[in-house]
């Protein structure tokens, strides 16, 4: 594991060095580019690799092994086993040309600790800036704890998923992942070492807590509420279209959303998966839910496919704990294959007859173009989370639901996937928003081209999260597509960053 005193000195130098705004392009307000006359020697990059320890990696396409003349059967396989997994990829935020990123995956420490504050008393995890979802699961159960954490088991709990919220099988039980944060340990933009919490430089906490990943600082550590672990219970209901009407179909899609704010107000997580094909939820999950109180908030759904004669698979159970009920039920959700849009539909939607009807339609929508749609039933309103100070997108707090529409992804039709793309954009993201425009969305799974991403994904709280970066990254180190000030630059096709002309006054003013 890299030292702290080695990582300091390797974000801070690394990014600085290809960092400065350059003449070589012929224009002032442009990022450094490899091929400008102020691009780094190799002199310097061997100097620069020598102070991180030899640790510097010269980065190629992530694809490489895969295409002469560089292929390599057994390396290509390994990527392509993990391809579809979300730690190959985030939502174009991962990489850029002529940059630098820092890889904190082997940070793997985890402590658990005790925790006495103002705000909170109890366990809790601090947890190194790589560890996966699964390490900290495993971890907290060996000292009979459960943690909040993404339904995939390879996500790092303390990356863009609890800085960009995260929601959780956990959610409706707890809050988001965000809601979750005591403390964070960080490098910041000037390269100083940090403690953000409640009581010291609390708008870093504050910004890092829900405003976004790769956006104010390194993040060394996380410190995290963990919860006594004990019973879960859950359950899986799947059909398909086989012999039976689309109306019977949808039918049911609705009658699902009626009660969805009655089941997420359990304290239970509710996943469901629609297609032109299917229905499945899968799974509920209920902790601390008796099983015979979960299986009646779905029975009304049961009675209605007795009464329509739709035939049905079944399943629930009580697990132990937290984690048999995670590695039992939990599905692999693979993110390699298909283009995203979302939206957060507040528990009104669902509530009034004549909005969840068109709810039903924009449903059909969707599912008529093949796209798919999931709906991830929680509630994390403030009942919840309790006592939090964070950034989380304010929508959050109202919804009863992160839906989310995918397309598939065709490699070898690049005309076909723009279209899609145009289509997620243009015609199946606003089948949802239309219904709840005051919303927002969920910046961790949404569309990378959604239209007035400030709003849709920071809310009220951009232009207070556009201050902090300011005062924590005043050279603007860290950018990422959609992140805060990320829309101060241009990115033109060879890659190279510019900054806009409104944004070089905007840097006056802040």
């Amino acid at each position: 594991m890299l030292s702290l005193k080695t990582l300091k000195l390797g974000v801070f130098v690394g990014l600085v060095a290809v960092a400065p705004l350059t003449e070589a392009s012929g224009n002032s307000s442009c990022r450094c580019f490899y091929g400008d006359d102020c691009w780094p020697s190799d002199s310097t990059w061997n100097a620069f690799n020598q102070s991180v320890d030899g640790r510097l990696v010269a980065t190629v396409p992530l694809a490489t092994p895969c295409h002469t003349p560089n292929y390599d059967a057994k390396e290509c396989k390994v990527l392509k086993d993990g391809w579809l997994l979300p730690e190959e990829h985030y939502n174009g935020k991962s990489t850029g040309a002529s940059a630098l990123s820092v890889w904190t995956h082997h940070l793997k420490d985890i402590e658990i600790k005790d925790w006495k504050d103002k705000h909170y008393t109890g366990k809790a995890a601090k947890l190194g800036a790589g560890v996966q979802g699964i390490e900290a699961y495993e971890a907290a159960h060996k000292q009979g704890l459960r943690m909040v954490g993404g339904e995939c088991p390879t996500v790092g709990i303390a990356g863009g998923y609890s800085q960009g919220g995260g929601h959780s099988s956990l959610a409706s039980k707890y809050g988001l992942a965000a809601d979750q944060v005591l403390e964070w340990e960080v490098i910041d933009g000037n390269g100083r070492f940090l403690v953000a919490n409640r009581n010291q430089n609390t708008d870093l906490y504050w910004a890092l807590t829900g405003g976004g990943g790769g956006t104010y600082g390194v993040v060394w550590s996380m410190t995290s509420k963990a919860h006594p672990d004990g019973p879960v219970s859950g359950l899986n209901l799947t059909f398909t279209t086989t012999n039976i009407s689309d109306d019977a179909f949808f039918k049911v899609v609705e009658l699902y959303n009626t009660h969805l704010p009655s089941i997420v107000d359990e304290g239970v997580m509710s996943l469901n998966f629609l297609s032109n094909t299917s229905f499945s939820i899968s799974p509920m999950t209920g902790p601390g839910v008796p099983l015979k109180k979960l299986e009646s908030l779905i029975q009304p759904v049961r009675d209605e496919l007795h009464r329509l004669g739709i035939k049905y698979v079944y399943e629930s159970e009580v697990f132990d704990h937290y984690l048999a009920q995670f590695n039992a039920q939990t599905p692999l959700v693979e993110v390699g294959v298909a283009q995203y849009g979302s939206w957060l539909l507040p528990r009104s939607i669902m509530q009034k007859p004549s909005t969840n009807h068109e709810l039903t339609n924009s449903i059909r929508t969707v599912l008529a173009r093949g796209a798919t749609f999931t709906t991830v039933g929680i509630n994390v309103a403030k009942e919840v989370s309790g006592d939090v100070y964070n950034a989380v997108n304010p929508a959050w707090r109202n919804a009863v639901a992160h839906t989310l529409m995918s397309t598939t992804w065709e490699f070898d039709e690049p005309k076909k996937m723009l279209a899609k793309r145009e289509e997620m954009t243009n015609v199946l993201v606003p089948s949802l928003s239309k219904l709840a425009p005051e919303s927002g969305a969920y910046l961790n799974e949404a569309d990378f081209r959604q239209p007035n991403f400030k709003q849709a994904f920071y809310g009220e709280n951009y232009d207070t999260l556009r201050k902090i970066k300011a005062k924590y990254d005043p050279h603007c180190l860290f950018y990422g597509l959609t992140a805060v000030g990320s829309d101060e630059w241009t990115i033109a096709e060879s890659g190279r960053m510019c900054r806009t002309t409104s944004a070089q006054a905007l840097r006056h003013e802040i």
